[in-house]
C-alpha cells in the first residue's frame, strides 16, 4: 500500500504532461487564430478604403478602370507588404516606391502586376456593379450636366472589391484556409483532426445551419488558391459615388477592371 502512494505523484504527473500534449495544438490554434482574425478585421478596414479610393478616383476620371486599379492598389499595398524593418536598405517611401513600380507596369513591362509578391493571383478583383454598358445613350451619360430633379437620378459609380487577403499567420492559415473550404462545401477534410491529436478523422463537412453564398468565380479561385498552398480569404467590400465627371461609353466596354472575371 505504501509502494502504491509512494507512486500515485509520479502517475499524476505522467497523466497530466499527456493531456497537456493533447490539448496542446488547440491551445497554440486558439492564440494564433484569434491573431489571425484580428489582422482579417484590419484587412477589412483597408478593403474598404481602397473600395472608397476606386470609386473617387473613377468618378473624377470618366469611369476609366486604370486610375481606379492604381488607387485600389495604393489603398492595399500597406496591408500587402511590410515597409518598416525586415532586410533591404531604404526608407519606408522608398519600398513602397519599389513595390509599387513592380505592380503597375513599366514600358519594359507594360501589363500590371496587381501581386502581393507571395502569390502568384492578384491581390484583388474590381467589379464595377453600375453602371452598366446598355446604361449610355451615347458616347458618354448625356445627362450629367441637366439640372432636373433633386438628383437622385444622377449616375453612380458603384463598385465591389474582393481582397484576396492573404492568411499570414502559420499553422493558423492552413487550418482555417481547410475550415473554410469544408464550410463551404469545396472540399471536405477527413484527415486527422490537428486540432485534436486523437481524433483520426476530422469530420469538417459543408455547414447545414448557414451558408455563405459565394459566385462561382469567386469558389472557384479560392479552392484552386488554397489547394496550391496559397493561403487566402476573399474580404469583399463595396462603396458608391455620384459621377463627377461624365461617365464615358469607351471606359464600359468590359464591365469589371483589373482582373476580375466578367459575370460577378
Amino acid at each position: 500500500m505504501g509502494k502504491y502512494q509512494k507512486n500515485q505523484p509520479g502517475r499524476q504527473s505522467g497523466q497530466a504532461a499527456v493531456e497537456a500534449a493533447l490539448t496542446l495544438p488547440l491551445t497554440i490554434f486558439l492564440i494564433l487564430g484569434t491573431l489571425q482574425l484580428f489582422m482579417m478585421l484590419q484587412g477589412r478596414i483597408m478593403a474598404e478604403y481602397a473600395a472608397f479610393a476606386a470609386v473617387r478616383a473613377g468618378s473624377r476620371q470618366h469611369g476609366d478602370c486604370k486610375p481606379m486599379v492604381h488607387a485600389a492598389l495604393a489603398g492595399l499595398l500597406p496591408s500587402v507588404i511590410s515597409f518598416t524593418g525586415g532586410s533591404g536598405g531604404g526608407s519606408a517611401a522608398q519600398k513602397m516606391a519599389e513595390a509599387w513600380k513592380k505592380r503597375i507596369g513599366s514600358p519594359s513591362n507594360p501589363d500590371p502586376k496587381y501581386q502581393d509578391g507571395k502569390h502568384n493571383g492578384p491581390v484583388f478583383w474590381l467589379v464595377r456593379e453600375s453602371p452598366k454598358p446598355g446604361d449610355f445613350q451615347g458616347k458618354e451619360d448625356l445627362t450629367f450636366d441637366t439640372p432636373e430633379g433633386d438628383g437622385s437620378d444622377a449616375m453612380r459609380l458603384e463598385v465591389r472589391l474582393v481582397y484576396w487577403y492573404r492568411l499570414r499567420i502559420p499553422f493558423a492559415d492552413w487550418v482555417m484556409s481547410r475550415m473554410f473550404l469544408a464550410h463551404l462545401g469545396l472540399k471536405n477534410y477527413n484527415a486527422a483532426n490537428p486540432l485534436i491529436l486523437t481524433q483520426t478523422q476530422a469530420g469538417w463537412t459543408k455547414s447545414e445551419k448557414r451558408t455563405v453564398d459565394l459566385e462561382s468565380s469567386i469558389r472557384q479561385e479560392l479552392s484552386s488558391r488554397v489547394n496550391s498552398g496559397q493561403y487566402v480569404f476573399p474580404i469583399h467590400a463595396t462603396y458608391g459615388m455620384r459621377m463627377m465627371t461624365p461617365a464615358r461609353r469607351t471606359y464600359f466596354q468590359q464591365q469589371n477592371c483589373a482582373s476580375a472575371p466578367e459575370g460577378l
